[in-house]
């Protein structure tokens, strides 16, 4: 799973590192990348 570094910016994934640090700053507040795709929801 990919996540980025609030305080970096760097891309982290956290099953190669193993812990809820950024590896490369040890920033703990990691973001989750979200899809580039809109979805719509028909609300009737």
């Amino acid at each position: 799973m990919s996540y980025k570094c609030s305080r970096c910016k760097r891309d982290v994934t956290l099953d190669e590192y193993g812990g809820v640090r950024c590896p490369y700053c040890g920033h703990r507040v990691l973001l989750k990348e979200r899809a580039p795709d809109i979805k719509e929801i028909n609300v009737e």
